[in-house]
């Protein structure tokens, strides 16, 4: 069975940054898009950032020009730099594919904090 983990999260305060880990058990990378989604409390899960099979980025409006999503295949790890940091980007960070028929289990996800 596939795993997802995610690290990296923690305390920031605003304006500052923090740099996202999501490693897979297998070679999803190379096989399907990935993506960063972000859930706070009381809210929806929100896709904020894709990467394709071949390195093509998308961004939501809320994070586009301070959020970088990039991905190392040979590691099977995908990344998310977050700059500029906000308190409402305040969540949990967790990573999946994009295609809901491609989906595999959630990991636990990295809690990402910003407040002063």
């Amino acid at each position: 069975q596939v795993q997802l983990v995610e690290s990296g999260g923690g305390l920031v305060q605003p304006g500052g940054s923090l740099r996202l880990s999501c490693d897979a058990s297998t070679d999803l990378l190379s096989n399907y898009a990935m993506g960063w989604y972000r859930q706070a409390p009381g809210k929806q899960r929100e896709l904020v950032a894709t990467i394709t099979r071949d390195g093509t980025t998308n961004y939501s409006g809320s994070v586009k020009g301070r959020f970088t999503i990039s991905k190392d295949n040979a590691k099977n790890t995908v990344y998310l730099q977050m700059n500029s940091l906000k308190p409402e980007d305040t969540a949990v960070y967790l990573c999946n594919t994009v295609s809901p028929r491609a989906r595999v289990a959630w990991g636990q996800g990295t809690q990402v904090t910003v407040a002063s």
